[in-house]
């Protein structure tokens, strides 16, 4: 192990920022970068010793092998991460379209919404069944729907989901308005008295696991469309037409107060899936 990579790997030991999924993803992204750059010729590198010519040789190595612009900049997120640790935060730009990042897609064709209509009886194991039901009512990821505490969570009107249950330690709120949320949410309470989705004696990882295996079992699959589905019904129900993914009109015929409602629509239904951006929306609800 290099010297970078034994300080990289220190770093992220001394600041556990985020879930454990951004952690271990940041760690393998700075031991991929500092292997990367002791492949250019940096073999002597020190974390404190990061300059713009070492980003920009990371970049450069990227868009050689072919990631697409999301590749790229999630890994630019866990760099950026890595230079505000070491108080260099300002040594690069904030737009990555000054570093030849091109804009990420995000709208594409195919809706992705999927219901888990009778699909779930098909499904044997309690928790990961109800993992199912709470992915499908508050748009969860897997991540979030195994390891949420309903007994914590339930605010009444509210989900309140913690920080360590979500992607990027970002905590946030899903109003509870529907019957079927509700009767998800009593279903949870339940099951999981006063822990989470995870079985007493188990691990996340082992329930992620068996998570997989129930869905590939039952025959379900890309199940984050459960996700998608409840983007899409959110934005029926806060605008009053359908979004264009199911075949509403599209956001630039919008005019007037119609187009403000939609706009509004956009960052309510963002900040109830966890993204930080309006325009990420796009891939769920076109």
């Amino acid at each position: 192990m290099s010297k970078l990579s034994k300080d990289l790997k220190t770093m992220c030991i001394r600041n556990a920022d985020g879930s454990h999924a951004t952690q271990a993803a940041r760690f393998l992204t700075l031991q991929q970068c500092a292997q990367q750059l002791r492949a250019s010729g940096f073999n002597q590198m020190r974390a404190g010793n990061l300059k713009m010519k070492h980003v920009m040789c990371l970049v450069s190595q990227w868009h050689k092998a072919g990631l697409s612009a999301g590749t790229v900049k999630n890994r630019m997120a866990h760099v950026r991460w890595m230079a505000e640790k070491l108080g260099k935060a300002g040594m690069i730009p904030k737009d990555n379209a000054q570093l030849g990042i091109a804009e990420r897609q995000y709208a594409g064709a195919a809706n992705k919404a999927q219901a888990l209509d009778g699909r779930l009886e098909l499904v044997t194991d309690a928790h990961v069944q109800m993992s199912l039901r709470l992915q499908a009512a508050f748009g969860l990821r897997r991540e979030e729907s195994i390891k949420v505490k309903p007994c914590i969570a339930d605010h009444g009107q509210v989900l309140a989901l913690q920080a360590s249950w979500c992607k990027g330690g970002r905590e946030r709120e899903i109003p509870v308005q529907t019957p079927e949320q509700r009767a998800a949410l009593d279903a949870a309470h339940a099951l999981a008295g006063q822990g989470s989705l995870i079985p007493a004696g188990k691990s996340y990882v082992q329930q992620q696991r068996k998570y997989d295996a129930q869905c590939k079992a039952a025959g379900l699959s890309n199940m984050h469309g459960l996700r998608h589905q409840y983007a899409q019904g959110r934005y029926e129900a806060l605008t009053g037409w359908k979004c264009p993914k199911a075949g509403g009109s599209a956001r630039n015929t919008l005019r007037g107060a119609k187009r403000e409602i939609d706009r509004q629509a956009r960052m309510t239904i963002s900040a109830e899936l966890g993204h930080s951006r309006r325009s990420i929306v796009t891939i769920y609800i076109g």
